[in-house]
């Protein structure tokens, strides 16, 4: 009996983990998007994003609904119709743009702790992005937005 209740347990816990690894990222598709307290039209708007394709993290869904938070840390339901796939990212510290994916091409400029950038590609620790008229590479440790 106590190696039914070991084994159990283990399977919960390796489930609780595996689940919390599906999250995935999507970003808004309009300029202004209601966040809701709960999975439904009817619940309470909390707050209202303002900044098309922002990427949010998807932590749970239900129904039509996706329950999402932000770099910020902040989070509420969003219907799925307000949201895509996620081709965006926010730098959470100051990052340089280069001209190719090293250290070693020429630095086009740098840009603030917060910045949206818009992906055009990905490989390995390098996202090539847009900003502004600029286009670009930038190395993906610490951004929101990219597994």
């Amino acid at each position: 009996m106590l190696k039914f209740f070991i084994v159990f347990g283990l399977i919960f816990f390796c489930s609780n983990v595996i689940a919390q690894n599906n999250d995935y990222f999507l970003m808004l598709k309009y300029n202004k998007v209601n966040v809701r307290y709960g999975p439904n039209k009817d619940d309470q708007i909390k707050f209202v994003y303002k900044k098309k394709f922002l990427p949010l993290k998807v932590v749970d869904k239900k129904e039509n609904f996706r329950k999402i938070i932000d770099h910020k840390n902040n989070g509420g339901w969003i219907h799925i119709s307000q949201l895509k796939s996620s081709k965006s990212l926010v730098l959470m510290e100051n990052k340089i743009l280069f001209k190719k994916d090293s250290i070693y091409s020429k630095p086009l400029i740098r840009f603030e702790k917060g910045k949206l950038l818009l992906i055009k590609k990905c490989k390995q620790n390098w996202c090539k992005i847009k900003a502004d008229k600029l286009s670009g590479w930038i190395q993906t440790q610490n951004v929101w937005g990219i597994k």
